[in-house]
């Protein structure tokens, strides 16, 4: 099955990981008493300045998360922007050799070891993507943020800002923002008690660098060798799929609902995507098969979660960077429409 999660962040397209961290909340360098006044922002602006500035910079950098003793993993990425247009190049610097060039919504990935491409357009990308349709939240109303600091990440100064939940429904986050232009360095995904869960950040990192979008382009065009399998969204709604939500989760709204196919016949798995403009959760509902759906329960990677259980003739999975209690939530409030 199809999982999509949002791992560290920062970037759609990246999986990486960093040292193992220590559990529990990092110091964060106190500033001198000389250091000049900077003037509160709000969540929301904070969290714009953040979300505009990785789509304005060109910037060279390897990127790491980790989320455990152990789970380490990097990537070297390549990033440009010419106006509206985006490039992208992620190349994995550990695990299974894998390339991903993202065009705006547009991603291929070269998996060399098989020699297939996977393309596919993808809606949400970026840090904090839902922003982009941030009048249908209320953002404020489930977190608050708060400059606690600044820091050097990867040799860059940065404010360091947490964004603490109003409830134990959903995640905080402690994010490192280079100062002069709000592009996220680092960033801790936290637990209800404000325990470190998965840490994403840049290593080493250039901006302005000298990336060319058209040499992204034409190697993202050259699939020589590869044999090219399409992914493809086919859009519906939950409630022709003959899914209702009973009981909706606060601050939680449907973003979209689709079934997927790669290359063959569209999938019996329905995914529903609810977001709360930063969090995400996707439920997964499809046909229950004994011999392939063995065993109900939950499992964490990280800050993300999952959650599978039987319903009947179904089979129900909640992924999503939340707290077991949320999913719990989603998966208790799921229902066959009548």
């Amino acid at each position: 099955m199809p999982i999509k999660t949002r791992q560290g962040l920062l970037l759609a397209a990246l999986w990486a990981a960093l040292l193992p961290l220590a559990h529990g909340a990092t110091p964060v360098p106190a500033e001198p008493a000389s250091a000049a006044a900077i003037p509160e922002r709000g969540v929301s602006e904070w969290l714009m300045r953040m979300h505009e500035a990785s789509g304005k910079r060109a910037y060279i950098g390897t990127f790491v998360v980790s989320y455990g003793p152990g789970s380490m993993s990097s990537a070297r990425i390549w990033h440009v922007c010419d106006g509206a247009q985006q490039m992208e190049r992620v190349e994995s610097l550990t695990g299974a050799p894998r390339s991903t060039f993202r065009h705006n919504d547009q991603v291929i990935t070269f998996l060399p070891e098989t020699k297939v491409a996977v393309a596919e357009k993808r809606e949400s990308l970026g840090l904090f993507p839902n922003l982009l349709e941030a009048g249908d939240f209320s953002i404020p109303a489930f977190y608050a943020a708060k400059r606690v600091g600044s820091d050097r990440v990867a040799g860059f100064d940065a404010d360091v800002v947490v964004l603490k939940p109003k409830d134990r429904l959903r995640y905080g986050y402690r994010i490192w923002s280079e100062k002069n232009t709000g592009l996220v360095v680092k960033l801790q995904t936290l637990d209800v008690d404000g325990q470190v869960l998965e840490q994403a950040a840049f290593s080493e990192l250039q901006l302005d660098a000298p990336v060319k979008m058209d040499k992204l382009g034409q190697m993202m065009a050259n699939t020589t060798g590869y044999k090219v399998e399409t992914a493809a969204m086919v859009k519906t709604t939950a409630l022709s799929e003959g899914w209702v939500l009973k009981h909706g989760v606060p601050g939680f709204k449907p973003m979209s609902c689709f079934r997927r196919s790669v290359g063959g016949p569209i999938e019996n798995t329905v995914q529903w995507v609810f977001s709360d403009g930063l969090a995400s959760v996707s439920l997964f509902a499809e046909p229950y098969e004994p011999q392939r759906h063995v065993q109900e329960g939950a499992m964490a990677v990280g800050a993300t979660q999952s959650l599978t259980r039987r319903v009947g003739a179904w089979w129900l999975t909640a992924v999503g960077e939340a707290p077991q209690t949320t999913l719990k939530a989603f998966v208790q409030g799921l229902t066959r429409a009548k």
